[in-house]
């Protein structure tokens, strides 16, 4: 299933072009491309250039401090961080389940979050590309942009955005880096006020996601070739599903796809989630490239996120989205959708449901009162998996007898489709690049392809002492004075050439 042009052979002699840093996404990532003399497309690949050691200096901490300590992974979706370890933690504490106000305080906290950040990532990072063209002129397309030649767009992305950001702060305390989730529940209930002011707001929030999802349908069907074809690819899916088959975004069991559609698991418990996947680390990347254990390397990656969730489920438990599902589904003419920018199109569909799933809990009185703790049996570790905005994500901790992490593995939204973007930039190379001379608009449609997956490269963590390591030596001048670089299997190479 994957492509060829990972590795040039030989990469002796070929140009080489960089697009340091990936803009409107959020992180440090960049491209390398490189080209022979006819300006043929020999590789391509997605570096990310961060190292964040998370995974490491949250060994020895105690586990009450994890989950406000991993939210620093990220601003833009520290709940989910949050979240992920709350629920690892609660094993631990033996919570299993916890309250039912607090999963309900937990799942109103993290549809808030879904919501604020599909409105971030649709209105502000990629409508500019959407709504002007990919090669449009480059000191247009961004939001101010979009403000300028449409307003009533911007204001809406902006007012959608707030309101779940309203939403997070009303149950965490805060609206980025919160503390209101804990191992165990949480620590407060929603406030009357609070809770005044999002039902006074949800009714138009409704109307205006609607109009979300209106805009992203409109926009494939001006340009259906170029939807339907640009950097689309086969892959695997993976999320979690709701016992019955519903996409849940907070809680639920692993199932899978192949390309076809056809269900490769289904069940499976988040907690053996290791009998399931593997991580295979490559020397060019801090990011790790995970793949399904019974497919392999080859054939066994898979994409995560919003075009997996509305495919791998069975049908979404709120009305006005499981409608506009269906004609999501519809467009593929019986068969699995692969574009890389339906993305746009499903990400809307998931940010109805979010505001109707909001809409129903602030109806629920378990959100006002009631036991917000739960406790039981102590256990050695636990894993929590939710479903982020961008997908899938893990948090596996152990923890000793004295309270202190032991262990922690992170396999974050944006590592699971590290893959499925390698392919999706190798696939508008090849279609849009290769053969011509380079532009910034045809750069940017490499960068178009990675904003679709919305990627949050500061949450791709790579374990310490399993990552390859680059340190440049440079004179004052910008000489290369001296360089070492140590491989994924810890071989030290001094004056090594990057290629």
């Amino acid at each position: 299933m994957s492509s060829s042009l990972e590795t040039a052979n030989p990469a002796a002699g070929l140009r080489r072009v960089a697009i340091d840093p990936v803009s409107r996404v959020e992180g440090h990532g960049k491209v390398t491309i490189l080209l022979d003399a006819q300006n043929r497309v020999q590789q391509v690949r997605l570096h990310i250039v961060e190292f964040r050691g998370f995974e490491k200096f949250i060994e020895g901490r105690p586990y009450w401090e994890v989950p406000v300590m991993v939210q620093r992974l990220c601003g833009i979706c520290p709940v989910s961080h949050h979240l992920a370890a709350s629920k690892a933690m609660d094993r631990v504490v033996g919570a299993v389940p916890v309250t039912p106000s607090a999963d309900k305080i937990r799942r109103l906290m993290h549809y808030g979050q879904v919501m604020q950040s599909h409105a971030l990532h649709f209105f502000h990072l990629s409508s500019p590309d959407l709504l002007f063209g990919f090669d449009s002129e480059v000191n247009r397309r961004n939001i101010v942009g979009v403000a300028q030649a449409h307003p009533e767009i911007a204001k809406k992305g902006v007012l959608l955005r707030k309101f779940g950001q309203e939403v997070i702060r009303a149950t965490a305390g805060k609206r980025v880096h919160g503390t209101g989730s804990v191992p165990g529940g949480v620590n407060k209930h929603v406030s009357t006020e609070d809770h005044a002011m999002l039902q006074r707001d949800v009714e138009q929030m409704t109307a205006w996601t609607q109009d979300a999802v209106e805009i992203a349908k409109q926009l494939h069907a001006q340009n259906p070739a170029l939807y339907d074809g640009f950097g689309s690819f086969r892959s695997n899916m993976l999320s979690l599903v709701r016992a019955d088959g519903a996409m849940d975004l907070y809680d639920g069991v692993i199932r899978a796809r192949d390309a076809a559609g056809k269900i490769l698991f289904d069940g499976a418990s988040d907690q053996g989630y290791l009998d399931l996947i593997e991580e295979e680390v490559k020397p060019w990347s801090y990011m790790k490239f995970p793949f399904l254990k019974s497919l392999g390397r080859e054939h066994g990656w898979y994409r995560v996120g919003p075009l997996a969730r509305v495919q791998n489920c069975d049908f979404i438990p709120t009305p006005l989205a499981e409608a506009q599902r269906r004609e999501f589904l519809a467009s593929g003419r019986g068969e699995p959708i692969h574009a890389t920018l339906a993305y746009h199109w499903a990400r809307m569909v998931e940010a109805l449901h979010c505001v109707e799933v909001i809409k129903e809990l602030l109806a629920d009185p378990d959100i006002l009162a009631g036991d917000l703790m739960a406790g039981g049996p102590r256990r050695r570790g636990g894993v929590g998996v939710i479903e982020a905005p961008r997908g899938t994500l893990i948090h596996h901790y152990e923890v000793g007898d004295d309270d202190l992490v032991t262990m922690c593995n992170l396999i974050v939204s944006t590592t699971h489709n590290n893959q499925a973007m390698n392919e999706a930039v190798r696939s508008v190379a090849r279609e849009y690049l290769d053969g011509h001379e380079l532009t910034e608009g045809l750069l940017n449609h490499i960068e178009v392809a990675i904003r679709a997956y919305d990627p949050c490269l500061s949450c791709a963590t790579h374990a310490l002492g399993q990552m390859p390591l680059d340190v440049a030596l440079v004179g004052p001048a910008g000489e290369l004075i001296d360089r070492i670089v140590k491989s994924q299997h810890g071989e030290i190479v001094r004056g090594a050439v990057d290629t």
